[in-house]
Order: structure tokens, then C-alpha cells, then sequence
């Protein structure tokens, strides 16, 4: 396999950081930020240099860790996963769109102070010619990319030498304007003009001691670009009249001419023009490069990974583009370009720092040379910095990158993840730390102390029969209430719940007592001898058993109700089945059971849906188990093509887990025919979410077993976001 050459040296870093970000950021910005900021535009350009320095840090720590060809959107891909690999694929092909055409539609107008041209027009024939040019696999070369720096430094560097004598102070005055919301918004928008300082970490492969050169060669052009870009900005201000340069379109120029005359015009037109075609055309080329690589992930069609068997181009992915940036350059105002540009890096830069965030703390071997002082909290001060200034920059480039994230999410789920095995440190991150607090959860119940809810485990179980039930049924649900209260010596209550119908006074049908409430009570006797737990057993006349169980369960105080899963009737299709009802009110656990018999379970399978096991439901597992002197089987969907870190940390997870139950564990994946091992018990958790519509979610299987679905009291439920996550993640 070829390698790069490793013959960049730290002056070759340098140059291209601070090549790719003198651009726009000095020739166009300056004007639009001022009409934001006032003089305090000085002081945006120095905050928003700062706020870069956490992306910086991180995104030199992971180029010393994973010294190859690649950027920005690897990095995340690899730390955050591939769902976040695409919302940082796209929002940065998106940034660098918007930077192309930023950088055209603010560079032509230097161009018209020489030649009476119409802006738009010349712009869209440059961008045109730059799409050419670049499916044509003309590439800038390195020592063209010297020149143009080299000019555009002489010609700042004459202009801020020749005109800091000129300064006034009075140009200074009523500095905060704009007031802070100004100043951050014209931090937001400016944020763009330091988005170049991380590109040479797409050539880290060809960068020698990249551990020494790629953070020296980042952070020392930072710091030379912020205070360049401070000097020039501020020599603007103070050499112009108030408003003589907000909101033109050629702001340096204007500058230039007042203190310097023709000559300086001349100078700073040709600087940039040089600098923002330079610009336009390396954004085409490198924001092409982003479906192109995601295409070779899996993560866009793979027509944007073709290479011209001329040209030698991804000319799908470059003509795309071009497209995007002339529909920019026609249809979008500068200064809603310049915010979205913004906006998106802002986002990338967000996704950056919790992309180190991820490596440090996940399995993967990720071993930088160079690492990030002040972490986590630079990290964490990146984050939070980026989503304040998202905030004050507006609606449109708000929203713009709000549209970004939720239309890359939903690409990955409607094409990418049918498609791809793989997963990023954060992943695995929140999976362990997941998996940790459940099994914590999971110790607290199993040892029977209090929960987050104050509740205690079983102590007192209902039986609640809703209809007459023969001997063998009956004899199977209180041998299994029977055993759940057993180790902590508590009771079963057994009631049978007749209803009778809205016109039948209560009084007179609980004084009479049928038939069948006599076989119940006979046969109940009967049974509780067979048991060493104690035994309460009657019978409860109602107009609504299912409000009578919920009520009856909540002044007895009971810990459980245990009752048959009910075969829909069609009165239940038309009004909605009972038993929702009660699981949706009931003040404990509701444990809805299958009844094919139960005499000793010695295989008592817990079946999980992919997340983590819920704890009150390995706590109804590990005690039949334990109580029937059998074992507990942890049956995981886990199929043989899942990512490694998974398949590594389930693993993790069932042994400790398996630590935890007083029980003997044995583990079984589900086959991928969707069959699994002889079970005497199948215990599995009910969704938590389940309405009258939903009631296949506990509908029996064919599994020649009994069946006991478990369902947590609201205080043991885990929170709507933890349920999101375990289902992303495990």
C-alpha cells in the first residue's frame, strides 16, 4: 500500500493555515459586521479567534492521533458515529459552499472599482469557470498558493504600516453601539473568517513529526491570523468617518484610499481578487471532496464516489457543488451567505470538540501524541460558546442549520443505516455509562432497596381474576405470586372481580353469592394450603372491574397486581382493552401472564428488545428462579454482523449483570431464524407507551410456555430520553 511522503514542515503548516483563512473574513466581513457592532467590531474579530482556540486544540489532538489524508468530517465520522459523520459531512459541504460563494459574490466588487461590470452576472461566470477548472483536475500548486499569500500579506502589511499614523481616535468613540447582542452577532458572523485554521489537518499524512509541527503550525497561525485580522480592522475603524465603511461592499479598498490613495486601491484590489478567487476556487474543490468521501463510507449514493476516466475528478460530486454555489450566488444576499456560512462551521467546530470528548473516554485505540490542555473543560467551554453564538445570530442561519441537522439525520436513516455496521466512540461512551447506571438500578432492586420512587420490592402481590378460572390456572398464577413474595415473607391477596351491569344495585349483587363465587372460594382455600405464604382471598362486586383493581391495588398498597393477558373481545376492539387501562393507572407493577402452566421453572428465559434489561423485570426473573431452584437465560438480539465495541460491551454488561442476580445466568442470543432455546418461563418488559392501538405489544407468542410480561410502576420507568438513547445505542 502507497504512503504519503511526509515533507510538509512546520513553515509549510503555517502557510497553508493561514492561506486558507485570509480570504473573505478580511475583505468582505469587516463592513457587514460593523452595521452589527459599531467600532466594538474590533473586539468581534478578536472573541470569535479565541472561541475558535478549543476547535483548534481538538482538532489538532485527533490529526497527531490519526496522522492520515482525510478532515473534519473523519474525525467526527470515526468519534461521534456515522449519524453525526453525516450531519458534519453535509453542514461543512454546506460551510464551504456558502465560503465559495461568499467569496465571489464579495470579491467581484473590487473588481468593478477597475471595470464597470454587473456584480452577479461576473460572478456566476467565475464560479462557472471554477466548476470547469476543477472537473477538469486542475489543482492549485503549492508554490501559486505561496505567491497569492505572499501578495495578499505585503499589500495588509503596507496598508496597516501606512495607515496606523493616520488613525483617529474620534473615530472610536460610542464603541459598544451595537450593545453585547451586536457584538455577538458579529462574532457569529466573522466566526467564518477562521474557518481555515484546522484544514491542514487534511494533509496530516504529509506533514513530518505531525505531534510537533500540525498544534505549533495550527495554534501559531491562529494566533497570527487573529491578531493580523485585529490590526487591520481596527486601522479601518480609526481612519474612516463613522458609517463610511459599514455596509460597503469593497471595505478595505475604501480604507486604503483614504490613507494611501490609488496606489493602495490598486494594491488591496489586486490582494483580493487573488485572495477570494483563490478562496471561491479551493472551497469548490475541498467541499466537493465531502460527498465524495461519504460516499466511499456508505453514506451517499455511490455515483459521488465516480472518478472520470479522464479527468481523474469525482465530477458528480464536483458539478453538485457547483451547483449549489451558483444557486447561492443568484438567489441568496451576502449577508445571509456570510451567516450561514458561519453557522454551519460554528456547528462543525461544536461537533469537534465532543468528538474528543468521545475518543478520550471510548474503547477504541486512540493514542495523540499532542493532547488538549484544560481538558474537558475547553472542550466543554467550545461547546457551549458555539451554541450561544448560534443563538444571537438570528432565525435564518438558525434555522438553516437546524434544516441541515434534521434533513442529514433523516438521510441516514432512510439510506445510510440500512447500509452500514459501524459506530463511533461516543457510542460505545454513552452505551457504558448507560449500561453502569442500569446495572446500579438493577442492584438496588434485586437487594430489594428503595428506589428513586421510594417504592420497596414485592412484599404483597394481587391475584386478580377478572374470570372464573379453573383450578389449574388459578393454581399456576398463586404459585407464581406465591413465589415473588416468598423471600420477603409476604402475602398474597387473591381477588375475584365480578362485574354487573350499570343498573344492578351493588348492595343486593354483594349479598347474594353465586355459584361460581363459591367454587372460587372452595377451590382458593384449597390451594393456599399448598403454599407456605400467606393467603387472603374474596370477592369485589363493581359496575367497571378495571377502575375496581386499580382501586382495590391502591388501598391494599400492594407492590403488584398479577392478572391474565385477556383475549380481545369485540367489545375491547370498539372501547379499547381494559387492561391498558389498568396498566396505564395502576399505582405498581402490573404483571400480565400468559397462563400455560407453572410448576417449577427451571430455564427462566429473560427476554430483552434490544436495550438494556429493565431492573423490576430482572427482579421478577432472578426471584422465580431463584424461589423454583433454576437458572436465568439472558436472551439479547445480538447478531453476529453488530460492531465489535457492541457486541464487547453487551458482553460487559450481561456478566456484570450476571454478578448481580443471586440466580445462576446463562446467555443466548436469539438465532437469526428468530428461534430460541426450550423456555418453562418467558419473562419480557411491556412497552411503556401502550394506548388502545397498541395492544400487539403484549400479545402472546408461540412459545410453548407461560409468558409473563412485566410493567414497571411509573416511578421505575426510566425517563423519555434514556429510553431514546438506549434504543440508539444498545
Amino acid at each position: 500500500m502507497k504512503k504519503l511522503e511526509r515533507d510538509l514542515g512546520l513553515g509549510a503548516v503555517f502557510a497553508i493555515s493561514v492561506g486558507a483563512m485570509i480570504g473573505s473574513g478580511i475583505f468582505i466581513l469587516p463592513a457587514l459586521a460593523l452595521k452589527m457592532a459599531g467600532p466594538a467590531v474590533i473586539l468581534a474579530y478578536l472573541l470569535a479567534g479565541l472561541l475558535v482556540v478549543p476547535a483548534a486544540l481538538s482538532k489538532s489532538e485527533m490529526a497527531t492521533a490519526m496522522p492520515e489524508a482525510g478532515g473534519t468530517y473523519l474525525y467526527i465520522e470515526r468519534g461521534m458515529g456515522p449519524v453525526l459523520g453525516t450531519v458534519a459531512g453535509v453542514g461543512t459541504w454546506f460551510s464551504l459552499s456558502f465560503k465559495s460563494a461568499l467569496a465571489l459574490v464579495g470579491g467581484v466588487p473590487y473588481l468593478v472599482l477597475l471595470f464597470d461590470l454587473p456584480v452577479k452576472p461576473v460572478a456566476l461566470g467565475l464560479a462557472a469557470f471554477l466548476v470547469v477548472v476543477n472537473l477538469l483536475g486542475a489543482k492549485q500548486t503549492g508554490r501559486l498558493q505561496t505567491i497569492i499569500v505572499s501578495v495578499m500579506l505585503v499589500a495588509l502589511g503596507w496598508f496597516v504600516a501606512g495607515s496606523v499614523g493616520q488613525v483617529q481616535q474620534a473615530n472610536y468613540q460610542h464603541f459598544f453601539v451595537g450593545g453585547w447582542e451586536g457584538l455577538l452577532a458579529a462574532t457569529g458572523l466573522v466566526f467564518v473568517s477562521y474557518a481555515g485554521v484546522t484544514k491542514v489537518a487534511s494533509v496530516a499524512e504529509e506533514v513530518e513529526d505531525p505531534g510537533r509541527n500540525i498544534p505549533i503550525g495550527i495554534l501559531g497561525s491562529l494566533a497570527f491570523t487573529t491578531l493580523l485580522y485585529v490590526g487591520i480592522v481596527a486601522v479601518m475603524v480609526g481612519v474612516t468617518e463613522a458609517g463610511s465603511v459599514a455596509g460597503s461592499t469593497v471595505p478595505v479598498a475604501v480604507a486604503a484610499e483614504a490613507t494611501l490613495g490609488n496606489a493602495g486601491v490598486y494594491a488591496v484590489i489586486a490582494a483580493a481578487m487573488l485572495a477570494l478567487v483563490s478562496t471561491a476556487n479551493a472551497g469548490i474543490l475541498s467541499s466537493s471532496r465531502y460527498p465524495f468521501a461519504m460516499s466511499r463510507d456508505q453514506l451517499a449514493p455511490p455515483t459521488f464516489a465516480e472518478i472520470h476516466e479522464t479527468f481523474g475528478t469525482p465530477t458528480t460530486a464536483i458539478t453538485l457543488t457547483g451547483a449549489v454555489v451558483l444557486v447561492l450566488i443568484a438567489f441568496v444576499p451576502i449577508l445571509e451567505i456570510a451567516k450561514l456560512a458561519s453557522a454551519f462551521q460554528i456547528l462543525v467546530f461544536v461537533l469537534v470538540n465532543l468528538a474528543v470528548v468521545a475518543f478520550r473516554n471510548g474503547s477504541t485505540d486512540y493514542q495523540p501524541e499532542f493532547r488538549s490542555p484544560l481538558y474537558p473543560w475547553m472542550q466543554a467551554f467550545g461547546v457551549v460558546s458555539g451554541v450561544v453564538l448560534l443563538t444571537q445570530m438570528g432565525m435564518v442561519p438558525l434555522f438553516g442549520a437546524l434544516a441541515i441537522t434534521l434533513g442529514s439525520v433523516g438521510w441516514y436513516v432512510a439510506y445510510a443505516r440500512p447500509r452500514i455496521r459501524r459506530e463511533g466512540a461516543a457510542t460505545d461512551v454513552i452505551r457504558r455509562r448507560l449500561g453502569r447506571d442500569v446495572l446500579t438500578e438493577t442492584a438496588d432492586a434485586v437487594a430489594g432497596e428503595a428506589t428513586a420512587g421510594g417504592d420497596k420490592s414485592v412484599s404483597e402481590v394481587l391475584v386478580a381474576l377478572t374470570r372464573e378460572a379453573d383450578r389449574e390456572r388459578e393454581r399456576s398464577l398463586l404459585s407464581l405470586a406465591a413465589d415473588l413474595v416468598r423471600p420477603k415473607d409476604g402475602r398474597v391477596v387473591v381477588v375475584r372481580f365480578d362485574e354487573v351491569p350499570d343498573q344492578a344495585p351493588l348492595d343486593h349483587a354483594a349479598e347474594v353469592q353465586s355459584p361460581a363465587d363459591v367454587r372460587f372460594e372452595e377451590q382458593t382455600d384449597e390451594l393456599a394450603a399448598e403454599f407456605d405464604v400467606d393467603v387472603e382471598y374474596g370477592e369485589i362486586v363493581s359496575h367497571d372491574t378495571k377502575r375496581a383493581v386499580v382501586n382495590y391495588a391502591d388501598h391494599r398498597g400492594v407492590d403488584a397486581i398479577v392478572a391474565e393477558h385477556e383475549r380481545l373481545r369485540l367489545r375491547s376492539r370498539v372501547l379499547g382493552d381494559p387492561i391498558d387501562w389498568v396498566v396505564r393507572h395502576a399505582h405498581c407493577d402490573v404483571l400480565l401472564v400468559e397462563n400455560r402452566g407453572y410448576d417449577g421453572p427451571e430455564n427462566v428465559v429473560l427476554e430483552g428488545d434490544g436495550g438494556p434489561f429493565d431492573p423490576a423485570t430482572v427482579d421478577v426473573a432472578d426471584t422465580i428462579a431463584g424461589e423454583a431452584g433454576g437458572h436465568v437465560t439472558l436472551q439479547f438480539p445480538l447478531s453476529a454482523d453488530q460492531p465489535d465495541p457492541r457486541k464487547q460491551t453487551i458482553r460487559s454488561y450481561q456478566n456484570e449483570l450476571a454478578g448481580i442476580l443471586s440466580a445462576p445466568v446463562k446467555t443466548a442470543d436469539l438465532r437469526a431464524d428468530g428461534g430460541q432455546q426450550r423456555a418453562d418461563v418467558v419473562i419480557r418488559t411491556g412497552s411503556q407507551n401502550r394506548v388502545s392501538g397498541g395492544r400487539e405489544r403484549h400479545a402472546p407468542t408461540a412459545a410453548d410456555c407461560t409468558e409473563l410480561t412485566v410493567y414497571p410502576r411509573a416511578s421505575r420507568r426510566p425517563s423519555l430520553v434514556r429510553r431514546v438513547l438506549e434504543r440508539l445505542v444498545f
